[in-house]
């Protein structure tokens, strides 16, 4: 974490020092901008994406207009950003699973997480939360496994598609506790919560930006996080391995990136400015009651965590032998 935390020194290229195409020449932008969440609305990449949109169109005097198109764990939505024309008018909420995991995990991907993409900013880091119903008889982590061990496959573990680290929390949880549970991919965690409200999943592994305003209102249960520490403003809720899975950690990451190719000036631009946003106390703040622990680490930055991020998933999905159903 320490790398990337707070990484604000982030420097322009001058508009001069490469050749642009008509669309991201002097006046950038001209137009509206496309943002990409490759998931459903109401997930953790629909909050960040609505929220930093809003205030990078008031800095920028133009719209930006938040498109979702959720599937396949965040590769459709990915996979458009990816083949858009690299003129600084279309950007992507990328994460850990559609630009470091899916690779290793889907066996024919659309795009190359990191060929098919330029790095822009890592927004944060933050864990996922175990929720359960708020009428759920569990209260406890051990009551979940209890119950698995008594009766396997009878827990249904929710999560905001294939291959993302909700899916890969569970599939770690499960192995750790030597447990049998059922997964259910969504097209993101909007879906997934409203079934878990609904009675229809058993639990659900969540990030903390979806998960904790329901907690909070008393519909959900939070048992757990999945970071090896308590996280900011949830410092009541034990960890996973606290609760008797020592050494269970994921941590996710949600992170903008643009399609390869883009000018360098337009993706320095809104590198310094979500950068400015996020040493701002005010959304700083924000972004901490999230859930979100801020970083802002510019494009060279984020493309090294990025590589470090494909390299160490590969290796954890072997290790686990993880597959897609």
């Amino acid at each position: 974490m320490d790398p990337i935390r707070r990484l604000l020194t982030l420097g322009c290229v001058a508009a001069g020092c490469i050749a642009l195409p008509a669309g991201a020449q002097e006046g950038w932008p001209s137009r509206p901008i496309n943002y990409i969440v490759p998931f459903a609305p109401g997930g953790t990449t629909d909050v960040l994406g609505r929220l930093i949109g809003q205030r990078l169109s008031a800095v920028l005097k133009t719209p930006i207009v938040v498109e979702n198109k959720p599937g396949a764990g965040g590769n459709v939505g990915s996979d458009v950003a990816a083949k858009a024309a690299p003129d600084g008018y279309t950007f992507v909420g990328g994460t850990i699973s559609s630009h470091a995991i899916n690779v290793s995990l889907y066996p024919k991907m659309p795009y190359d997480p990191v060929k098919s993409f330029a790095p822009v900013a890592l927004i944060g880091t933050l864990p996922n939360v175990l929720v359960v119903n708020n009428d759920s008889p569990f209260r406890t982590v051990q009551d979940l496994i209890t119950a698995a061990k008594a009766k396997p496959n009878s827990l249904l573990f929710g999560s905001s598609g294939s291959g993302t680290s909700q899916h890969l929390a569970g599939e770690l949880f499960k192995t750790m506790a030597g447990v049998e549970m059922v997964h259910v991919p969504y097209k993101g965690g909007g879906p997934a919560i409203q079934d878990l409200l609904g009675g229809q999943i058993t639990m659900l592994f969540e990030n903390a930006v979806a998960a904790r305003p329901l907690v909070e209102a008393g519909r959900l249960r939070a048992l757990a996080v999945t970071s090896l520490e308590r996280a900011s403003g949830m410092t009541d809720v034990p960890t996973i391995s606290e609760s008797g899975l020592k050494g269970y950690e994921i941590v996710s990451w949600q992170a903008i990136f643009a399609p390869a190719g883009t000018p360098q000036p337009a993706v320095d631009r809104i590198a310094n400015e979500v950068a400015k946003m996020i040493r701002d106390p005010e959304f700083n703040a924000k972004l901490v009651s999230l859930g979100v622990e801020p970083s802002g680490a510019g494009p060279t930055e984020l493309a090294a965590f990025q590589q470090a991020e494909v390299a160490k998933w590969a290796r954890l999905i072997k290790a686990a032998n993880v597959r897609l159903e």
